[in-house]
């Protein structure tokens, strides 16, 4: 218990063996100076009860609706028992576990002499009525970050008893919305990956319920269902106390099938005909609610996704973040992806590249060479081969095309042409703080960072040049009202408005009709970028309106495969469209302030150059002023088929 105290009141979630030292010291010192009376006191004061809780006062609260004086023995119980797993035995997926954990505790309690066995039969066959406090539950991992600044910075006794007055910059309706948008996503791909089949065997209750339960699931709430009956059509499952049915369709989805421990890759597809193929009586599954009309329940097979995903949106104007989501549950795993997970971006770094060219003078109509290339490695014999996601090469293409098409083999010649340290320098001034590798590797999004970080560096453009630095805080005030703290938004240009303009109406093409033209039906001004790492292991989709800037990132915590095509297109962009959807509803709309040493010039849609008139192979384009390219003095020469080039293998000298 005082280890984990330690850890909860002191240290960060990072998972290393030198955070495991710094705890175990820490709690020898906390054993020197309190009593265990004291160290019992302030763990049951602060530990985390699920739901949102924080400590056993709110989590008698949130549960039972009820101060800790209220409460009677069997509640008390259940309490102490939730503490071991608090989303495992949560009563509102699994209510007979979670009344077993609480039998269990009973009757070690009777066992250690602080209860009699007739007080243990008494407090089991209570029946436990749970309320259910949703408000509790709304931005645990955004809270949980603004409690851990208090705590670092004012101490423990400041932070739960001083009386602080904190105000965030979260926004709740975007908060909820959000939430939506990762949960469903998630849940989506989930079932695209495959069904991993029932958690376990065990015999159902010899009775079941006479009465429903006095709080009904949420609809779409995963729950934990015994399976009574199964037919052709259908199977009959024990869920939350309540009798429901599964129909055939609502269990399609699992003609993927995945056994434990197998990757994505290796699911078996078996279409679905009959519920048998599926289940048998006593088997454990998850379903969640799918309808209660006419009095009838009605279930569908459900999952809880082992995916995780992380969701930050933030105003680009100040930096106020408006929306965190760090992962699928809370519950599940404390552990905030939006801002501590280190995950390679892929091609979502790439505008970063483009945007240090257009610095250094180079325009969206400037050409660049889409073919192949060989590098020689440092070790001996070993060569590295970019290569575009369709397996062929375009030629000369123009840097919009390459960007809005995300061409790998374009942009690590880009990076070559441009340099590898000014891209880092650049990265550096518009907020990366991450590591980078000096290398082309850089090209393809190979060097680490955060959700973040990355969707700040957007926000950069999103706000014509000025810098931006995420903060979740904006005042907190003492007790007597004195300040003790306040953010003051201080404008710094790092990029210049014309950069900033360049790379946002070049990525407005992606959206438009790119790599993220998902998220055209939207219907706002809007500019972003996919990315997909190697072996689609992250799947990454940020972009921007000119008032919200929102990245979302989508894997696993371990090394593992979303599975073929589940790229940031397909993996993190309905999710990133989902939220902005409904996100800028509460926004007036905004379009891209054009600055003024902007022009809009008519060239030729392949090789860039300026045209006198517009025709059908012609297109618009923007520069900045002093970078208009002239007229050519020639008719350039069709460009030659790089596909068929890349086939000659001979013609490609390792570089």
């Amino acid at each position: 218990i005082t280890q984990q105290l330690a850890r909860s009141l002191f240290l960060t979630p990072e998972r290393t063996f030198q955070r495991k030292i710094r705890e175990l010291f820490l709690a020898l010192k906390m054993e020197f100076i309190l009593t265990k009376e004291q160290i019992l006191e302030m763990y049951l004061n602060q530990i985390y009860f699920g739901q949102g809780a924080y400590g056993v006062g709110t989590a008698s609260l949130t549960y039972f609706g009820k101060t800790l004086s209220e409460l009677e023995l069997p509640e008390s119980a259940f309490l102490a028992g939730l503490l071991k797993a608090p989303n495992t035995y949560s009563p509102y997926k699994n209510y007979i576990l979670a009344k077993k954990r609480q039998e269990h505790v009973l009757g070690r309690m009777a066992q250690a002499g602080f209860l009699t066995e007739s007080l243990v039969r008494a407090a089991s066959g209570t029946r436990l009525d749970f309320t259910r406090q949703s408000y509790d539950r709304v931005a645990p991992y955004f809270l949980e970050d603004v409690r851990q600044h208090l705590v670092k910075e004012y101490g423990e006794a400041m932070t739960y008893k001083g009386g602080l007055q904190v105000s965030t910059t979260l926004n709740i309706p975007m908060q909820r919305l959000a939430e939506e948008a990762v949960r469903k996503g998630l849940r989506d791909l989930d079932k695209r990956q495959g069904w991993r089949g029932p958690l376990r065997h065990e015999e159902p209750p010899e009775t079941l319920p006479a009465e429903p339960p006095t709080v009904y699931p949420a609809f779409g709430e995963i729950l934990e269902g015994h399976v009574v009956t199964v037919s052709d059509e259908a199977m009959t499952v024990l869920a939350h106390d309540l009798v429901g049915t599964i129909a055939l369709p609502d269990m399609l989805w699992a003609e993927r099938r995945l056994s434990e421990g197998e990757s994505v890759t290796d699911a078996v597809v078996t279409p679905v005909v009959s519920a048998t193929q599926l289940v048998e009586p006593g088997d454990v599954i998850e379903v969640s609610l799918k309808s209660t009309a006419n009095d009838t329940i009605r279930f569908r097979l459900d999952q809880t996704p082992v995916v995780e995903g992380a969701l930050i949106a933030i105003d680009p104007r100040t930096g106020a973040v408006r929306a965190m989501v760090g992962g699928y549950e809370f519950e599940r795993s404390q552990f905030n992806r939006a801002l501590l997970a280190i995950r390679q971006p892929g091609s979502a770094f790439k505008p970063i590249i483009y945007a240090t060219a257009i610095d250094q003078g180079l325009t969206p109509a400037t050409l660049v060479l889409d073919a192949p290339v060989v590098y020689e490695e440092e070790e001996p014999g070993k060569t590295w081969k970019p290569e575009n996601y369709e397996k062929r090469f375009f030629g000369p293409i123009t840097l919009r095309e390459a960007l809005r098409h995300s061409r790998n083999a374009a942009t690590v010649r880009l990076l070559e042409q441009i340099g590898v340290g000014r891209v880092i320098n650049f990265s550096q001034a518009l907020g990366i703080r991450s590591p980078l590798s000096p290398d082309l590797s850089l090209a393809l999004g190979s060097s680490g960072m955060t959700l973040q970080e990355l969707t700040a560096t957007y926000g950069v453009f999103a706000n014509q040049g000025l810098a931006l630095k995420p903060y979740t805080i904006s005042l907190i005030r003492d007790q007597h009202d004195h300040i003790l703290e306040q953010h003051v938004f201080e404008p710094s240009q790092v990029v210049s408005k014309e950069t900033a303009y360049l790379i946002t109406h070049m990525m407005m093409d992606v959206i438009q009709s790119g790599t993220g033209r998902r998220a055209r039906s939207i219907g706002r001004p809007l500019a972003g970028k996919t990315g997909t790492t190697n072996s689609y292991r992250d799947a990454w989709f940020i972009g921007y309106a000119p008032n919200l800037v929102t990245g979302v990132w989508v894997g696993f915590d371990s090394v593992g495969t979303l599975g073929k095509v589940e790229s940031g297109a397909h993996a993190a962009l309905p999710i990133w469209t989902d939220f902005m959807r409904k996100s800028l509803n509460l926004l007036p709309v905004r379009t891209f302030a054009v600055p003024d040493g902007i022009q809009f010039v008519e060239v030729d849609r392949t090789t860039g150059t300026l045209v006198a008139e517009p025709s059908q192979g012609t297109t618009t384009e923007v520069f900045a002023d002093g970078t208009v390219p002239h007229p050519p003095v020639h008719q350039p020469a069709d460009p030659l088929d790089f596909y068929e080039f890349d086939q000659l293998d001979e013609t490609v000298e390792p570089r």
